[in-house]
């Protein structure tokens, strides 16, 4: 599947405010809601993520086409690891470790600060990095 990376840079931005105000607040709940929000993306797929859906029905039709689309398995990846990051956070917060729900958040928000600004996906980077060593491992092409 291809996606528009405007989009992605759209739900990072919304990304960005969200975790924002979990760094201000504390909410251990808003941390969760963007939570649910990243597993949603990374279970069912980018096309059913909620913020994704805004983008699709509210602003891309305002928007010309775009200049290229991307493959939609590195944002979901990223969206993955934003979920393990707002997993963190959460448990830290719920547990009262606030030092680790703020180090987790802080992650979190510096990884979609750089996608909604610079349209920088950290995650979509690590992507390829990743899939390119496991497939060593699997072949068994690891120095010993």
């Amino acid at each position: 599947m291809q996606v528009d990376p405007r989009g992605q840079r759209f739900a990072a931005a919304v990304t960005s405010v969200i975790l924002i105000a979990v760094l201000v607040t504390g909410s251990r709940v808003l941390l969760a809601a963007q939570a649910v929000v990243f597993a949603l993306a990374t279970v069912l797929g980018l096309r059913y993520a909620p913020y994704g859906l805004v983008f699709r029905v509210l602003i891309r039709p305002r928007l010309s086409p775009p200049g290229e689309l991307e493959d939609a398995a590195p944002p979901r990846f990223a969206q993955g690891v934003g979920l393990g990051f707002a997993l963190v956070g959460t448990v830290g917060y719920a547990l009262g470790i606030h030092w680790l729900g703020i180090g987790a958040t802080a992650c979190a928000l510096g990884a979609a600060f750089l996608n909604a600004v610079f349209g920088f996906c950290l995650g979509c980077e690590m992507y390829p990095l990743i899939r390119r060593n496991t497939t060593k491992i699997r072949n068994r092409e690891v120095p010993a």
